[in-house]
């Protein structure tokens, strides 16, 4: 099979590949001839891949694995610790056992769903690890967007702002930025009918060592019940987040 017209990401993770399953490190000329690529676009991607660290050279020009992949796999190790806390610590929490609880992180301006802890009750909505929607209409992704300055999230958003899902929706920055001060100030978000009609989900941040918003949580409800049940839940999804952020090193800095 030729791979003439493979695109340079694909040719770039045969490369990796190559290198990673090598006892030995490989010059640039054994690796364009073991994967069958064009010498100038092999060269070219090798540089790439020196400029950010994912390979490093050696005195001999031979190519080895870089430390940038440290950081990737610390990413990782991150997210599925942060997965293992949420699954372990909510069993604490009764009152949060009642309802749909999820995890999910923030990604280009939009939510993935981790894990999710499901009612006994439908929601009617699928919160299946994986699915993804627009931050901006869900209350884990309004919490992890609060941490970030307005010009950082208009930059997420520069090819124009989402789309609502339900006439609720926010539709402008101006409405979302005041939808984020009020989540600053009680660390709670709030999804009132913006992903599904009818269904409530208050939400909060989780943050790693360093202090970064590296997840969210949120509670479900029908709006039924959300009056009654927001501030006792609000408290306890706080409690939560705040042991999962204990366990992943993250210290509160205390007024004196």
């Amino acid at each position: 099979m030729s791979t003439a017209a493979v695109p340079a990401l694909d040719k770039t993770f045969q490369i990796l590949d190559l290198i990673t399953d090598s006892s030995q490190p490989l010059t640039a000329a054994h690796i364009a001839k073991a994967l069958d690529l064009p010498r100038s676009s092999t060269h070219n991607i090798l540089q790439s891949l020196l400029a950010k660290h994912v390979i490093y050279k050696d005195s001999d020009n031979r190519f080895h694995l870089g430390s940038y992949l440290m950081y990737w796999a610390g990413k990782y190790e991150q997210q599925q610790g942060v997965i293992q806390l949420f699954k372990d610590l909510i069993m604490q929490y009764p009152i949060l056992l009642q309802h749909t609880v999820t995890l999910s992180k923030l990604d280009l301006g939009e939510v993935v769903f981790l894990a999710c802890h499901e009612a006994p009750a439908p929601l009617g909505f699928t919160f299946r690890a994986g699915v993804r929607v627009p931050a901006v209409f869900s209350a884990t992704g309004k919490a992890m967007l609060s941490t970030l300055s307005m010009d950082s999230i208009q930059s997420i958003y520069a090819s124009g702002f989402p789309k609502p899902i339900t006439p609720h929706g926010v539709d402008n920055f101006t409405d979302l930025s005041t939808e984020l001060s009020a989540i600053k100030d009680s660390r709670i978000s709030l999804d009132d009918g913006q992903l599904r009609e009818g269904m409530y989900c208050l939400g909060t941040y989780i943050r790693n060592a360093s202090g970064h918003a590296i997840a969210g949580m949120a509670v479900s409800f029908l709006q039924a019940e959300y009056e009654s049940k927001r501030a006792d839940v609000s408290a306890v999804l706080i409690e939560l987040a705040e042991q999962i952020e204990q366990r992943l090193g993250f210290k509160a800095k205390h007024s004196a």
